[in-house]
Order: structure tokens, then sequence, then C-alpha cells
């Protein structure tokens, strides 16, 4: 039988089960029901704007857009959603999605951190970006019904989430801060570590080896 969370059936497929499985196995509680909350958060705001997903394929974009935060799938020099968003490509290339399909839930993850971009994209683009905005940054809760947001947080609880994901995108990247140029993972960095400055495109610009 399908679960539904707030109005919002949750893929059960093949597919989505073993997405699910992959994900639990290498994802802690945090990143586990943030990501379910992603996907929840994405469709809701998709139904309250008329966009129109692909469930399936939103629910792996959705459930694989940190796994390059976690140990078993972070990288040591590229941005930590392209390990996510690779991953994907593998995972879903190995079970026969079209490449039309792929490069979509590839997009939604490689560029959930990027202001603006992803809603001028597909939906299942763009509502991986609003789930983790609505979850992450508070942009769009209040569009959304009391009720429905009880209902997520039920399902799937955020204890002490703000400082725990801090964290988590802390140790994702602490290793590779040289990935974090010009992303707001610089920011991370900048109050985790002391020491971290970030790389400024300015005296990039000014310090290349062109002589004007």
């Amino acid at each position: 039988m399908t679960t539904e969370i707030a109005g919002i059936p949750v893929p059960d497929s093949a597919l989505a089960t073993e997405a699910t499985e992959l994900v639990r196995d290498a994802t802690d509680d945090l990143l586990y029901h943030h990501s379910r909350r992603v996907f929840l958060f994405g469709s809701l705001q998709g139904r309250r704007l008329g966009l129109h997903a692909d469930p399936e394929l939103l629910y792996v974009g959705a459930m694989f857009h940190d796994l390059g935060l976690t140990e078993k799938y972070r990288g040591e020099t590229q941005r930590f959603e392209l390990d996510g968003a690779d991953e994907a490509r593998r995972f879903l290339e190995s079970h026969g999605v079209p490449e039309t399909s792929v490069r979509k839930v590839w997009e939604g993850i490689a560029l959930h951190t990027t202001p603006e971009v992803p809603w001028r994209l597909e939906p299942e683009v763009a509502l991986v970006t609003a789930g983790v905005e609505t979850d992450v940054l508070g942009i769009g809760r209040d569009e959304l019904a009391e009720a429905d947001l009880a209902a997520v947080v039920a399902a799937h609880p955020r204890p002490g989430f703000k400082r725990r994901i801090l964290a988590a995108f802390a140790d994702g990247f602490r290793h590779r801060p040289a990935s974090t140029f010009g992303t707001v993972n610089a920011d991370v960095l900048e109050h985790d570590d002391p020491a971290f400055h970030h790389l400024d495109f300015v005296e990039v610009i000014l310090g290349n080896s062109w002589p004007e």
C-alpha cells in the first residue's frame, strides 16, 4: 500500500525502493529524513505552483541530493553536489532509465545549491531546489499549509536540524575547501573554520598571469 504524507504519495516502485535502501545504508537519520522532506516539500511546492514532475524522478533526485556529504560517496576534489549527481546517474543508468530522464535528475542534484537557475529548467530540476529551499532556508515555508508542514515533520522529524545540517555540510567538504569556490558552501566553512578564507573572485582576476 502506497504511503501518503500531507496528501503526497511516496513512490514505492522497485526503483524508488532500491534508491531508499541505498540512501538509508549510506546516511544517518539526519540526511535520510532531510532527503525525504525535500521530496515532500518539493512536491507540495510543485502542487502549489502548478509544476508537475515525474514523482519517481523527483524522489531519486531528492534522496540522492546530499549523498556527496556522506563518507561513502564523498569525493576528494569536486563539489559535493556533483558526487550525488554522478552517483544518481550511475544508479539510474544501471536500471535502464532513459538519458533524458537521467539528465533531469543529474541537473536537479548538481544545481540544488545554485540560486535561480533550477527554476528555469524542468520541474524535476526545479522542485529538488524548492524542497531544499523550504527545508534548509525556510523559503516558501509560509506558503504551505500548517497542517501539511506538521504532517511532513511528524513523519520525518527535524530535531536540532539547523545546527546539525550545518555540521554535516562542513564535514562533507572541509577536506576539499577549493571545491567551495563561487558557492554558498564557502559560507559554511567560513563559520566552521576561522582559518579558512574563501578564494576571492576579484583577486583571481587581478592576480592571474595576464599582464592587463
